[in-house]
């Protein structure tokens, strides 16, 4: 068996940035369990999402008898399933033993969770009290689920597109102007500033993508979003708290969403009925706020794209005419 310590765990598997409640509420029990399951089994992360899943389903059974001893007992089902779900990934980095087909099960588990227990939570409540605004409610969780996965998808999509370009475009700017230099006797270890401007801006964005780094690797600089820091210069002096506690500056994202529809309105619901609409009004209010202001964040780095592409653009025809001869051999290095 193998022997990873707690901080092997936290140190490989903990991502750069996370949503507040899975640094706070998860992964503190979340890292233990790895480092047992890891040192002690041979269960892999395929098996963990599969688990998650069926704990999932467990939570949505108890929302459909819609009473409060089982709204209790579904939130704290559905808080160990998202407690799994975190896990599949920790041991894959962990181990090395993750898969494509793994990550494709787990984001298509992640929905069908989502899915049920909307359906089953809503439709409890709505057996018991015959109120049809569940029903509209259980439509509203669904399709705000489904929106934030398509934003994210499409936004790391265009974004991965501009980097493309914009690598392609200054490449092909270096490699002209290097020539131009030995054309002219120039030293050709010098890089115009414009160039390293271009370089830099090429540099990973931490919030927009994906966020799939863990502890231990060096965040890049982030990117395209000059236009953002200068509306928003507050942000710069926030951010170094955030980047220590790693707590993404996305405080109300999917995870807080869910969180607040299958734990935190059944918990109230057990307490106060008819918490759960108010409960899941506000939850969905506050991810519609923050995917508009990614969406906000978005549109500026397309313009910053713009101007920077346009920029490189003009410093690629300038140098062609100065080259003409070199032109063909290098638009054929540089093609992605």
């Amino acid at each position: 068996m193998a022997n990873f310590t707690l901080d092997d765990v936290r140190q490989r598997t903990y991502k750069a940035r996370d949503a507040w409640w899975t640094v706070l509420l998860v992964d503190p029990l979340a890292a233990r369990l790895v480092k047992v399951t890891a040192n002690r089994t041979n269960i892999t992360p395929n098996q963990l999402t599969v688990g998650a899943l069926i704990l999932g389903l467990g939570a949505g059974a108890c929302f459909l008898v819609g009473t409060w001893p089982y709204l209790l007992l579904g939130a704290l089902l559905y808080h160990l399933s998202f407690t799994l779900d975190c896990m599949d990934g920790k041991i894959a980095r962990l181990k090395g033993n993750g898969s494509v087909f793994g990550a494709w099960l787990d984001y298509i588990f992640d929905r069908i969770r989502v899915l049920l227990c909307a359906i089953a939570l809503m439709a409890g409540q709505y057996l018991i009290t015959g109120n049809v605004a569940y029903v509209w409610t259980a439509v509203a969780v669904v399709f705000l689920d489904m929106l934030r996965y398509m934003d994210a998808l499409e936004t790391y999509k265009v974004r991965a597109q501009m980097r493309a370009k914009l690598n392609a475009t200054r490449l092909e700017a270096h490699e002209l102007e290097l020539a131009a230099r030995r054309l002219r006797g120039e030293d050709v270890t010098a890089v115009s500033e414009e160039l390293r401007a271009a370089e830099s801006a090429l540099r990973g964005d931490p919030e927009a993508d994906m966020e799939d780094r863990v502890l231990g690797e060096q965040p890049t600089h982030q990117v395209l979003q000059q236009g953002f820091h200068e509306k928003f210069p507050w942000y710069a002096r926030i951010r170094p708290f955030l980047a220590r506690t790693r707590i993404r500056p996305h405080l109300f994202s999917g995870i807080e969403f869910q969180m607040g529809v299958f734990v935190v309105a059944p918990v109230l619901a057990a307490a106060a009925p008819g918490a759960i609409i108010p409960t899941t009004v506000v939850a969905g209010a506050g991810l519609l706020a923050f995917e508009l202001v990614i969406i906000y964040k978005f549109w500026l780095s397309t313009r910053d794209y713009s101007r920077s592409l346009a920029k490189l653009e003009g410093k690629v025809e300038a140098l062609r005419a100065e080259l003409p001869e070199q032109v063909p051999l290098l638009a054929q290095r540089v093609t992605p």
